[in-house]
């Protein structure tokens, strides 16, 4: 049984042309095994900047100084002793008072909830008005006080 040049599977023109569309299939297998690398590594890489901040535990009182208590609301407000102050205006009072007393140290009491910025800014205050002695005051951590002795 010869293949008439008639017959339907016989043609003289090629069958092969050219393929406008992309093949996306491989595209996409590659994609899914680059997604499932990423997917199980990622984890190992930020495991290795992990950040335990330590707690508090009492510490033996050290001599009564002369001290002035700046408090941080939580809505970021500052307050030195009672009064509401503003940076600038801080600064300028905590200045005043260095050259009255050049001992002078000052504890900063701020809310758990106060963004670190906040705190870093009145931090900066401090440190721009030249006070040499900044320490910050801290709940004791329940528990602690066992561990302590």
């Amino acid at each position: 049984m010869a293949l008439q040049p008639s017959s339907p599977l016989v043609s003289r023109e090629t069958d092969f042309q050219a393929m406008s569309e992309i093949n996306v299939t491989p595209l996409v297998d590659v994609m899914l095994v680059l997604l499932t690398i990423f997917m199980i590594t990622a984890p190992f890489l930020l495991q290795s900047v992990q950040v335990k901040l330590p707690e508090t535990s009492p510490v033996a009182a050290l001599k009564p100084a002369q001290a002035l208590v700046v408090s941080v609301q939580p809505d970021g407000k500052a307050f030195l002793g009672k009064d509401a102050i503003e940076l600038p205006a801080l600064e300028s009072r905590l200045k005043a008072e260095i050259t009255r007393a050049p001992e002078l140290t000052v504890q900063l009491r701020a809310d758990a909830g106060v963004p670190y910025g906040r705190i870093t800014e009145v931090m900066a205050a401090v440190s721009r008005a030249g006070v040499a002695k900044l320490t910050f005051i801290t709940a004791h951590a329940p528990g602690k006080a066992k561990e302590a002795r």
